[in-house]
């Protein structure tokens, strides 16, 4: 016997998403003063790379709350790239700072010095891509 049909004009039920997480729902968790930075972020870790046979360490979402920072701090063989998907802030990069909004990529090289600020009134919201080890010599 076949599965009853809706009746007409009846709610469509929401599909089951099994493999799908919502940032949104519960998952961020609060870190204060992280690496040395000011205030708490919220962040959550999308993806670690433990076991995988790709080099991504990880994987994170971050939101800086005006007024917070992640400190600077270096890496060792790695390269981590910041993805800004919103707000603005500054950004230190290996001594130099400048402003960086929505949809700016910051690359921070192998045993680069890098920190991030929100000096703004708005959430900056970013992904943390990390890679590596690299086998690199420094």
């Amino acid at each position: 016997m076949s599965p009853a049909l809706p009746e007409p004009g009846a709610p469509t039920p929401e599909p089951v998403r099994t493999r799908v997480t919502n940032l949104h729902e519960g998952l961020l968790r609060e870190v204060t003063g992280d690496h040395g930075g000011t205030g708490t972020i919220r962040a959550h870790r999308a993806y670690l790379g433990a076991g995988a046979r790709a080099p991504i360490a990880f994987i994170d979402l971050v939101v800086l709350p005006p007024g917070t920072s992640i400190g600077l701090h270096r890496h060792a063989d790695d390269e981590e790239t910041y993805v800004i998907l919103s707000g603005r802030g500054r950004m230190t990069l290996d001594g130099e700072e400048f402003t960086v909004r929505a949809g700016d990529l910051v690359p921070n090289r192998p045993y680069g010095e890098h920190g991030l600020a929100n000096d703004g009134d708005e959430d900056i919201t970013l992904l943390v891509f990390e890679a590596g080890p690299l086998g690199g010599a420094g």
